[in-house]
């Protein structure tokens, strides 16, 4: 055997070196990259075991986190969201009562234990159906309100494309698996942000407990199976669910200082938990601004050849939008008007326009316009013009 020489000893020293150097960066790319992509999950400091999550702000629209927010999922009872609000805009009268038919009693999983023949109003129902999550009665609700659960869900999904939802599809009205019958994190925060907006929704879902009353006498006492409304600072609702393929599913909603988040994780374990931390964080790091405040302009504008020399113009706009403290000088605005204006115009006419930009984003665009009349001048002050031009 020869013996290696100093200069090939150095040479297999610079081989090892360059290989475990190589290694090395691999495994730091690697890591860098899982570190990266576990970052990017949520824009918060809060980690969620939630397949999939989405937390925003209800007026704007606004994301505030998300992990696998536009992932098609089953989403179980919190299908139910969609199913209150077609029955709540689609029925005339909440209060008529009618018969429970024999298709409504015994439907699968959870359930109000409706009877044939039962008569009850379709508000009770609604109780039954977001409260402890009547099967029975989303079945129930379907065909009182559209004369068939078939035609009940074509009108649910009618809801889903006008709110213009990508990722979801309804075939059912309780959230029992079935093929076809998915939405998304953010699909969902969606719907249950345009439902809170109507007042009887925000009502029933927020209610805690309460007893309803059949026609013939029988009382039943609802507890909501929402925990957060009796420990969540604002809590106003909204859904539990649970199936063996779904996992547990829930969409929260709370009320601080003139903000609404909804909160929405899907196959969450503990999903009461997560939604109380992320709710917590986006208020801790969110504040509703009316950015119209930030659209500066000179308060009158020339009139040529008026009444008066010039006009008062503002805007009646106000747009609410949440930022974080550091956000705020990422705000600018752009202003645009005529350099005067002439008689005759009314009170509202448009003089101008603005915009506001998030980040070089446009957000908001409105109108700038007079707050009174342009009146010309009046015969009198014409004489006097002439005897000035004397």
């Amino acid at each position: 055997m020869k013996r290696m020489t100093s200069k090939t000893k150095l040479s297999h020293f610079a081989f090892v070196f360059s290989v475990l150097f190589l290694a090395l960066l691999m495994v730091f790319s690697f890591c860098y990259g899982a570190i990266k992509s576990v970052a990017t999950l949520v824009k918060a400091d809060v980690v969620t075991s939630a397949k999939a999550m989405c937390l925003i702000e209800a007026q704007s629209g606004r994301v505030l986190a998300q992990k696998n927010c536009n992932a098609s999922l089953p989403m179980a009872s919190t299908t139910k969201i969609m199913t209150a609000i077609t029955a709540i805009e689609n029925c005339q009268d909440l209060d008529a009562v009618f018969e429970i038919s024999p298709k409504a009693v015994g439907v699968e999983g959870t359930s109000l234990y409706l009877r044939k023949g039962e008569k009850h109003c379709l508000r009770d129902l609604l109780y039954g159906l977001m409260m402890v999550s009547g099967n029975d009665a989303s079945v129930a609700i379907g065909e009182h309100v559209a004369g068939s659960v078939e035609h009940f869900v074509d009108m649910m999904n009618f809801t889903a494309h006008r709110l213009g939802l990508k990722h979801t599809h309804f075939e059912n009205t309780h959230g029992l698996d079935e093929e076809g019958h998915y939405t998304s994190a953010y699909d969902l925060a969606k719907i249950a942000a345009y439902a809170l907006e109507n007042d009887v929704f925000r009502e029933i879902v927020s209610t805690q407990n309460k007893k309803i009353t059949s026609a013939d006498g029988k009382d039943r006492y609802l507890a909501n199976k929402n925990k957060l409304l009796r420990s969540f600072d604002g809590a106003i609702g909204v859904k539990t669910g649970f199936t063996n393929d779904a996992g547990r599913c829930l969409v929260s909603a709370a009320e601080r200082d003139g903000m609404r988040l909804v909160c929405v994780v899907l196959n969450c374990g503990p999903m009461f938990e997560d939604c109380a931390a992320l709710m917590n964080w986006g208020f801790e790091n969110f504040k509703m601004y009316d950015l119209t405040q930030k659209v500066n302009f000179y308060p009158n504008l020339v009139v040529e050849d008026g009444e008066k020399c010039s006009v008062s113009i503002g805007h009646n706009h106000t747009f609410m939008y949440p930022l974080s403290a550091d956000e705020l000088d990422k705000i600018t605005t752009k202003v645009e008007l005529l350099p005067s204006v002439k008689p005759l115009l009314k009170a509202g006419s448009e003089v101008g326009n603005f915009q506001i930009l998030f980040d070089k984003e446009l957000l908001f665009s409105g109108n700038i316009v007079t707050m009174e009349d342009v009146k010309a001048r009046s015969f009198k002050q014409r004489i006097f013009d002439i005897i000035d031009q004397w």
